[in-house]
């Protein structure tokens, strides 16, 4: 399981940590039953606060997505795997949404709209992450 942090993305830690490990699990990379890394585990792993961890896994009970085996640790809820679909879905939806209505507002047509998203998919990658140069430098 990997897991990457942006403190510059405008989205909090912890919310990045627990859709990161929605993601996951809606991608099969986390399977029910799992454990997950501890809280102290992770934050060394992302560098960051243990409370910020901390945060995103009783954000991530509270949404049944994890639960914790006393004296065990947490893991993957068994009916975290639909759930986290759905809200992957929802989340992608919302910003796709916002995405569109912005490039409409900004006199995008269509097709420039599309090649735009083909550009920036490209530029991202497989691995999910901006490659050094950004799409407004190649245009530069």
């Amino acid at each position: 399981m990997f897991f990457r942090v942006d403190p510059d993305n405008g989205v909090a830690i912890y919310d990045q940590i627990a859709r990161q490990v929605k993601y996951a699990v809606a991608n099969g990379a986390l399977r029910a039953g799992e454990m997950v890394p501890s809280v102290r585990e992770l934050a060394l792993l992302l560098a960051v606060n243990p409370n910020t961890v901390a945060k995103a896994y009783r954000d991530l009970q509270n949404d049944s997505v994890l639960e914790a085996m006393r004296g065990e640790g947490l893991r993957v809820a068994r009916q975290a795997v639909e759930r986290c679909r759905k809200a992957r879905q929802r989340l992608l939806e919302e910003r796709m949404t916002a995405m569109v209505t912005e490039a409409l507002q900004s006199g995008l047509n269509e097709d420039e709209f599309f090649t735009l998203v083909r550009d920036v998919w490209k530029s991202v990658g497989n691995n999910g992450v901006v490659q050094k140069q950004s799409l407004s430098q190649k245009s530069s």
